[in-house]
């Protein structure tokens, strides 16, 4: 779950991927902030205890056909270090898992 911060108003969101640089996410579209916009980023992350605070920058966005959600992607600027060793270990373990699952299905 990702919670943005557009001109400090809650917009919530589902993460889709991350990694080190960025985050894609899906927000409703109305609510949605517009690409070069700057936002206040608190990340929640599977099976870690804090939020991880951070500052991005809209790159894209793309609404889908409904136009109920839009597809965000956000490039982090700023976060504290300890908070980016923090993401960039939870990628390594998540990589770490699905390559394990993948050769498991191919020795099989």
């Amino acid at each position: 779950m990702v919670t943005s911060y557009v001109h400090d108003r809650p917009v919530r969101g589902l993460a889709c991927n991350i990694s080190d640089s960025g985050i894609n996410m899906s927000a409703i579209s109305m609510l949605a902030p517009p690409p070069g916009l700057v936002v206040g980023l608190e990340i929640d992350l599977p099976e870690i205890d804090d939020s991880i605070w951070a500052s991005g920058q809209i790159c894209y966005r793309k609404d889908d056909r409904s136009a109920l959600a839009s597809g965000l992607g956000v490039r982090f600027l700023a976060m504290a270090r300890s908070q980016a060793r923090t993401i960039r270990d939870f990628c390594i373990e998540m990589r770490r898992k699905n390559l394990g699952s993948m050769l498991a299905r191919i020795r099989a």
